[in-house]
């Protein structure tokens, strides 16, 4: 289910995904569908690790990235969660085809 709140999104970010939630800051980031696999892959990652632990080990490895990098930006992308998500999000059939656990691959990078 995708909702819009300019609001609820930080800024600097045009959408984030909580399962079973995707949140864009703009009405218009609904036809994106770059954006839009791009969360749906989070919200894929999300259910494989049960919701709660993928949030506890994205925070626990954006810290240690921001430890490592000393760059809010550079730990961000680093976090293994987003690398694999902004290299698969133009390849509209990724989750098709996606292995089960894929984010693993992306950690030991």
């Amino acid at each position: 289910m995708i909702l819009v709140s300019k609001y609820l999104v930080p800024k600097g970010y045009l959408g984030f995904a909580v399962f079973p939630f995707m949140f864009l800051k703009r009405k218009g980031l609904k036809e994106n569908t770059v954006l839009i696999n791009h969360e749906k892959i989070h919200l894929t990652q999300q259910l494989e690790l049960l919701i709660i632990p993928f949030f506890m080990v994205y925070t626990i490895e954006f810290f240690f990235r921001l430890l490592q990098y000393r760059n809010w930006q550079l730990a961000y992308l680093n976090i293994s969660f987003e690398r694999e998500a902004y290299g698969n999000e133009k390849d509209l059939n990724y989750l098709k085809k996606r292995p089960f656990g894929n984010f693993i691959m992306y950690f030991k990078k």
